[in-house]
């Protein structure tokens, strides 16, 4: 029971709400306040079919711009013959040719893809957007579904210039290998002309120290020996060199990381790692800031 101004009794009252009809109704004097009002909150009850499926939704999915709006409707017939299939159902239901089904099939695998990465809604439209032009134009025949989902996805993020990895969605694409993805990605560059920015270091820098859970000031200094860093002809890819001036810098403070959990968090073979410590070591004084570690300090790493 609920309180409320009754124009009536000019107060208020206990009002009595009937939520069949959905009408509110004052207790003193009878007068319906409000008639015929919906109900916004969940529902429970479940409309099962005669395939006792237990799908509680009565309605179809969110219609998208995407989408011809005439093919998002779906039709279910009954079985004229009254034929029981294997599961003994009298009665079955056949969907009428959607020409849109494949196509909704994606962009609902986009969908649960980009909510397991936490993306915003803006780029998984945008991967939406390319996997539309996918199919119109028919690319990547032949290859998986998820492959080319995970592809969509991951020229979106770099248009945006945020930084997801190919084994990142990989993880999320069923375990599609990053080969495939990175087919996938080649094919959709070169028929659509899409063009990826690069991924900002710092963006990187960010997520790879966070995941190690390292200080502030040990997070600036990465950032500023990457910076310092791009002086030098060191001919390794960004995220090997941001491993290893990670592990440098690590081993430069009371709260080392390993080169294992350094592989895994940024994604890169240790061995590579490796490499390229072993490239930047000569120039270690030079790009890793003084306010830091002392040069003396610095001199003491040892080559890998």
């Amino acid at each position: 029971m609920d309180f409320d101004y009754c124009f009536e009794c000019k107060k208020n009252t206990d009002i009595v709400i009937d939520h069949r009809q959905g009408d509110r109704v004052c207790t003193e004097c009878g007068l319906v306040l409000e008639a015929c009002g919906i109900d916004e909150t969940a529902e429970w009850r479940n409309f099962n079919d005669d395939n006792n499926d237990k799908d509680p939704n009565r309605v179809g999915s969110v219609m998208s711009p995407l989408l011809n709006h005439g093919n998002q409707l779906v039709t279910l017939i009954s079985n004229p013959h009254k034929i029981a299939d294997h599961s003994g159902d009298v009665l079955f239901s056949k969907r009428l040719h959607n020409p849109d089904t494949n196509l909704v099939k994606g962009l609902d695998i986009i969908a649960s893809m980009a909510d397991s990465l936490g993306l915003v809604a803006t780029i998984k439209n945008r991967a939406d957007e390319i996997y539309v032009k996918v199919e119109e134009h028919k690319l990547c025949r032949g290859k998986k579904l998820n492959a080319i989902l995970a592809a969509c996805l991951f020229i979106a993020c770099r248009e945006s210039k945020l930084s997801r990895t190919l084994k990142e969605l990989s993880t999320v694409a069923d375990g599609v290998k990053v080969k495939e993805i990175n087919k996938a990605i080649e094919v959709i560059k070169k028929q659509l002309e899409v063009h990826m920015g690069g991924v900002a270091t710092v963006e990187l820098v960010r997520r790879f120290c966070s995941n190690l859970g390292m200080k502030n000031q040990g997070v600036v200094a990465v950032q500023e020996a990457v910076t310092n860093a791009e002086e030098f002809d060191i001919r390794r890819t960004p995220k090997s060199v941001l491993a290893a001036i990670i592990y440098m810098i690590t081993q430069l403070s009371g709260d080392k990381k390993s080169l294992k959990d350094i592989s895994v968090s940024a994604e890169v073979a240790e061995l590579t790692i490796k490499k390229s410590y072993n490239d930047l070591y000569p120039y270690a004084t030079r790009f890793i800031p003084h306010w830091y570690a002392k040069e003396e300090d610095i001199k003491k790493l040892c080559l890998l």
